[in-house]
């Protein structure tokens, strides 16, 4: 192979290793910070000096590293048997930088993988935490708690993450007005609308029926979900290659490419990479059964409803550091990328974990559909049609980013006067749409 080849081969892995690098990733590096070799440079045996470096990069390596205590503190308090408020709380803090660090080591294992099957991890990974959770609701028969949770996620992206992104980027360039690329955004949004089509379809058949067909109609209603999720499924397949493969220009950030050449060098080996992704993705999964198992009695103590508690403080809490990076990268004038995260994630959720959740409980015989009540579905369809008007002209300014944060903060007051209304019973999504009155 000659000169040129070799040139142009070069060219190849370089742009290949920064397009591993995601809108995701990239918003939750804001939160990591550089440690000093030097410090274990002197240590004397190889094993204990590289065993301490993976420590210093992976535990030390992010600015949440002060809440790592709370994950010990959340498993004592679970084994001394406290009070399941305070388990609750521990390891919902605990989850923070749980996820901030899974986050960072799928990005370390796509340097080794080449930027197909690294973009594959950070796509499938993005969400690790809400995915996991849902898991063990699902398996707990806790629907309400994984409808609520997956819905909030959603929600609280494209609102909150979305609006808070738009309302800093333009107080910060408050004489003009922010641009950013619409392609990729409307093959987000579109996706999005697909996803609120699938979903809204089961709760429109259990409407079409009178009260006298309720068992036909529910009976309906989970096997149109079922076969919608197989659809769904399909179409992230299709979302993934068209992101990944035919159509990877869109979703790289031209604006970056200089931030992404210095960040291209892995900081830690693939193998130790591996071994911290299992022990990190094992305790979320321990943290998160603590989470789902003691939400109700959170809710108790504190006055709040299970609807309030899934729907706004998990999704914040457990997406804290790429929610903060967003809210950076529009500060700095890269809308691209804020999108990237807010959009990216909100489409993964609607299209990949929904429906996955829904085929899982298939699978184990769990009842679990995309019919998530009248109040639900149609605060999802508001959401949706709230952020594709705002994102159509291209353009952005500080009013659109407040609009969509009071629309969150609307939808927030809402499940939040679930408490206040004590003749239904909040905690089923279903309830809602039904107005079946609880003894």
């Amino acid at each position: 192979m000659g000169s040129s080849g070799k040139g142009k081969l070069e060219v190849e892995e370089q742009s290949g290793a920064a397009v591993c690098r995601t809108a995701h990733s990239l918003s939750s590096s804001i939160v990591r910070k550089r440690s000093d070799p030097e410090l274990v440079s002197r240590i004397r045996f190889r094993v204990t000096r590289q065993l301490l470096a993976n420590l210093q990069q992976v535990i030390l390596g992010t600015k949440l590293c002060v809440l790592f205590p709370a994950i010990p503190l959340a498993m004592l308090a679970h084994l001394y048997c406290f009070k399941r408020p305070w388990i609750f709380a521990l390891s919902l803090l605990g989850l923070a930088p749980l996820a901030e660090r899974v986050c960072f080591l799928t990005e370390q294992i796509a340097n080794y993988t080449g930027p197909t099957v690294g973009g594959l991890l950070n796509a499938t990974c993005g969400n690790a935490t809400e995915l996991i959770i849902a898991m063990l609701a699902l398996h707990q028969r806790k629907i309400h708690v994984l409808k609520y949770s997956l819905l909030g996620s959603i929600l609280s992206n494209l609102l909150l993450v979305l609006g808070t992104s738009l309302f800093s980027g333009g107080l910060a360039n408050i004489k003009d007005h922010q641009r950013f690329d619409r392609k990729q955004s409307d093959v987000s949004t579109s996706m999005m609308l697909l996803g609120l089509l699938c979903v809204a379809l089961p709760l429109m058949v259990r409407y079409s029926v009178g009260e006298s067909e309720s068992a036909v109609s529910s009976a309906a209603a989970l096997w149109l979900s079922r076969a919608n999720s197989s659809f769904m499924l399909g179409a992230y397949a299709a979302y993934l290659f068209f992101q990944l493969k035919t159509h990877r220009q869109l979703f790289d950030s031209p604006e970056d490419e200089e931030d992404n050449g210095l960040e291209e060098e892995a900081e830690i080996g693939l193998w130790s990479a591996l071994v911290w992704l299992i022990g990190m993705t094992l305790t979320i999964a321990l943290l998160s059964e603590y989470v789902v198992g003691t939400i109700e009695e959170a809710a108790d103590t504190w006055g709040l409803s299970v609807s309030f508690i899934s729907l706004i403080l998990l999704p914040i809490v457990g997406n804290a550091a790429e929610h903060a990076g967003s809210i950076i990268f529009a500060f700095k004038n890269k809308l691209d990328i804020a999108l990237g995260v807010a959009l990216g994630s909100a489409s993964q959720i609607l299209m990949f974990v929904v429906p996955l959740c829904v085929t899982v409980g298939w699978m184990i015989g769990v009842k679990m559909d995309l019919d998530f009540g009248l109040l639900e579905t149609a605060s999802l369809a508001f959401s949706i049609l709230v952020t594709v008007f705002t994102l159509q002209e291209g353009t952005s300014h500080y009013m659109k980013g407040l609009i969509l944060c009071m629309s969150y903060l609307v939808i927030a007051s809402c499940f939040f006067l679930h408490k206040l209304l004590p003749t239904y019973h909040h905690d089923d999504p279903r309830s809602t749409a039904t107005g079946v009155k609880t003894a």
